[in-house]
């Protein structure tokens, strides 16, 4: 891990490998928002298949032991942080992912969510929330890129204030009905372009994005607290998880992490 203070105009990417600048190649809804291991094999959760009914008993009894096990598997891969854990057993995945992928909730995966977006896997979301979480507690979060409401319900049951924003109308709007419907009221949400923040809200103790740009857009440098701490996935074909710490006025730390595969971060509204 590399650590050095650069500003807010100057957020290159660190990766020399070749393919960097030919774009998002490869990068799909089938296989982003994941960390990259070459010896990571997926890992299904050995229960009893879910039901498909939202609603039913079984639903309820076999998520929570499956949940369970996915929290250990958790512990077992470095997430040690014991609020986000307790988060991540608290949310039931499958009611973020449609029926036909509710057996595969707890997967070790991520899952395609429509429009080509993804829920992430359960280890980026448990990673990125303690990474932003490890120095001190931040009490308002930006989340940027809402998809599914996944991990902002996650981040409901660790921060006091969460705010998310969602450039996808269809998916803000499901969302939205997710967290009702799970009476996560503590989620502000707002369909709006990510890339721009939330400039009226701001600033924020801790940001956390879910899609990965070539550099991390100074509009949301600028809308950190000084202490504060953004994480994010940075770079095209090759990208890595960046945690950057706000010093003062401006000045930004940086520290690269895993290697991961993000969906692309994208300007504007689509409706």
């Amino acid at each position: 891990m590399r650590l050095r203070q650069l500003s807010p105009l100057c957020m290159p990417v660190k990766d020399n490998r070749a393919g960097v600048g030919r774009g998002l190649h490869g990068i799909t809804a089938s296989n982003s928002n994941t960390r990259i291991s070459a010896t990571r094999i997926p890992n299904r959760v050995a229960t009893a298949p879910l039901a498909t009914s939202f609603g039913s008993e079984n639903l309820g009894l076999n998520s929570d032991r499956m949940r369970a096990t996915m929290v250990e598997r958790l512990h077992s891969q470095g997430i040690t942080n014991e609020q986000v854990l307790a988060a991540m057993q608290v949310i039931p995945r499958h009611a973020f992912v449609d029926e036909a992928l509710a057996s595969r909730a707890y997967d070790d995966a991520s899952l395609p969510i429509g429009h080509g977006q993804t829920i992430s896997q359960p280890w980026v979301v448990a990673r990125m929330i303690a990474s932003v979480c490890s120095a001190t507690m931040p009490s308002r979060v930006l989340e940027v890129g809402t998809g599914c409401g996944y991990q902002a319900a996650v981040m409901s049951h660790v921060f006091p204030q969460v705010h998310s924003i969602e450039r996808i109308r269809a998916l803000y709007d499901m969302a939205k009905e997710r967290l009702r419907t799970l009476r996560l009221t503590k989620v502000r949400l707002v369909h709006g372009d990510g890339m721009l923040g939330l400039p009226t809200v701001a600033p924020f103790d801790a940001i956390v994005v879910a899609a990965a740009g070539i550099r991390i857009p100074q509009a949301l440098l600028l809308q950190l607290n000084v202490g504060g701490v953004l994480i994010a996935p940075e770079g095209s074909s090759a990208q890595r998880l960046v945690r950057v710490t706000r010093t003062g006025a401006s000045s930004w730390d940086r520290q690269e992490l895993e290697e991961v595969r993000f969906v692309p971060l994208k300007a504007g509204l689509q409706v």
